[in-house]
């Protein structure tokens, strides 16, 4: 308890103004903090093995959806290229998104698949967006937008898409850095927003809207446990990032409340990192564990779960090895993870073969 409150003063002194969640200096690192007392008998039961390169020569892979055939389709958020790479690592383009406006934070981000349909979150000229596309295994076809007027931003866009094991479509959204958006439940921006694959709010929302979960600052993981439990990763925005156990229509605090409040208005995270450990984009479920890309702090990060959702100590995984780690994915049978590096997004340092998307066995 004295080591936690010891990071907490020091995290205090030193956050002196607001940064943007993925860019400043790099501070010291400091020692992951679980936002309540890590359960002790959680530990690591698997470990990743050693990641080796599916695909390299990209530019700011932001979202993975796998197919049936063991592939992948992949966005690249700058280029708004929608991408196909096999199981063995060949790389086609399947469309570039004309509509798409890259731009900052935002751009191609979101992708998600079912049955013969592929689904895009993207910046458009005014707006974010959720549309819908056929697809027939190699090409897209039509489009219907879903969802538009998603309020857009030099910063803080959101953009992850999932299809929980509910068979809805989930969308994460950011504040676009106008705080108070977070906290109006008649905007659309600082959500999880719930939908049918028509773009209706799904049933049994908690306010009969698409909104499922608000007060968040900038959403850009999710996943969920063998249990069916919806976690989400989030930018803080000079101390504390998260990871959020999500209750339907739990208030998450922002702007109210970085990191752990104990306030009853809000719902406390289930771990907290210090900004310059994490910057958590991507997130995926295996092995008992939940899976983080680090943007700024250029690591995977290894929740541990117990039974009950609860977290234990985290683990840091290929600090500085690889970058800046944005997308992360599990494969359908949790076998594997595939990483895409974010160092091309003007915030990190291009080595040989960026960006690159990597899979690390889990086991």
């Amino acid at each position: 308890m004295r080591k936690l409150w010891t990071l907490v003063l020091l995290a205090a002194l030193t956050a002196c103004s607001p940064g943007a969640p993925e860019a400043g200096p790099r501070e010291a690192p400091a020692t992951p903090q679980a936002a309540a007392t890590p359960a002790a008998s959680v530990t690591a039961a698997v470990s990743p093995g050693t990641p080796k390169d599916v695909a390299t020569g990209l530019a700011v892979p932001w979202g993975i959806a796998f197919l049936p055939d063991g592939g992948a389709l992949v966005t690249e958020r700058d280029t708004a290229r929608l991408l196909r790479i096999s199981a063995s690592g060949q790389v086609s383009e399947v469309a570039k998104i004309a509509e798409a406006r890259p731009d900052g934070e935002g751009g191609l981000m979101g992708v998600a698949v079912k049955d013969d349909r592929v689904f895009l979150y993207y910046t458009a000229e005014r707006d974010n967006r959720v549309v819908g596309y056929a697809f027939d295994g190699n090409r897209l076809g039509a489009a219907k937008v879903l969802v538009e007027g998603i309020p857009k931003g030099g910063i803080h866009n959101g953009g992850r898409l999932a299809f929980g094991p509910d068979g809805y479509l989930y969308a994460t959204t950011g504040e676009t850095g106008d705080r108070p958006l977070a906290q109006d439940r008649a905007s659309l921006a600082g959500k999880i927003l719930r939908m049918t694959t028509e773009g209706a709010p799904a049933p049994g929302n908690p306010f009969g809207t698409l909104v499922y979960s608000y007060g968040h600052r900038n959403v850009q993981g999710l996943a969920w446990d063998q249990e069916g439990r919806l976690y989400a990763s989030e930018f803080g925005q000079s101390t504390w990032d998260e990871v959020n156990l999500i209750k339907p229509g739990g208030n998450y605090g922002w702007p109210e409340v970085e990191g752990r409040g104990d306030d009853p208005r809000y719902v406390n995270p289930i771990v907290t990192w210090p900004t310059s450990d994490a910057s958590p984009s991507g997130m995926a479920y295996a092995g008992g564990s939940l899976w983080v890309g680090a943007l700024r702090g250029e690591r995977l990060w290894q929740v541990p779960l117990a039974a009950d959702g609860t977290a234990g100590e985290p683990v840091a995984r290929f600090e500085g090895r690889y970058g800046r780690l944005r997308a992360v994915a599990a494969m359908p049978d949790g076998s594997a993870l595939w990483v895409g590096t974010s160092n091309k997004d003007g915030r990190g340092s291009p080595r040989a073969g960026d960006d690159r998307v990597l899979s690390v066995p889990i086991s």
